[in-house]
């Protein structure tokens, strides 16, 4: 299944800059985390500060609620996960403590 998702970066060309470069690099335990939960293939979109994610998950292995939960209890990712909120932020309609947010799909080719 394809996921489209939204979130913002801070209007800082430094911090966009760095936040790209962790991302050319990300740490193996991200990419195990994401494979782990069923997430097949991953793109990350930017137009300034919007970025929109496309994500591929293979529907036999992928619960958001458990990869949530996963994410809380590995230290490794929350600690990816708190690094990449330096650089993050919520989109005007994301509801508080919330990062990434589902978009609607409204047309279909």
């Amino acid at each position: 299944m394809r996921h489209c998702l939204a979130l913002d970066l801070k209007d800082d060309p430094a911090l966009i800059a760095e936040y790209e470069a962790y991302h050319r690099n990300i740490w193996p335990e991200v990419r195990a985390h994401l494979h782990a939960h069923g997430v097949t293939g991953m793109e990350i979109y930017r137009l300034g500060t919007r970025m929109v994610m496309l994500m591929e998950t293979d529907d036999a292995r992928y619960d958001a609620e458990a990869m949530a939960a996963a994410t809380r209890n590995d230290p490794k990712i929350r600690a990816w996960e708190e690094l990449m909120w330096k650089f993050q932020a919520p989109t005007p309609w994301t509801p508080n403590g919330e990062k990434w947010l589902e978009m609607s799909r409204i047309f279909e080719l």
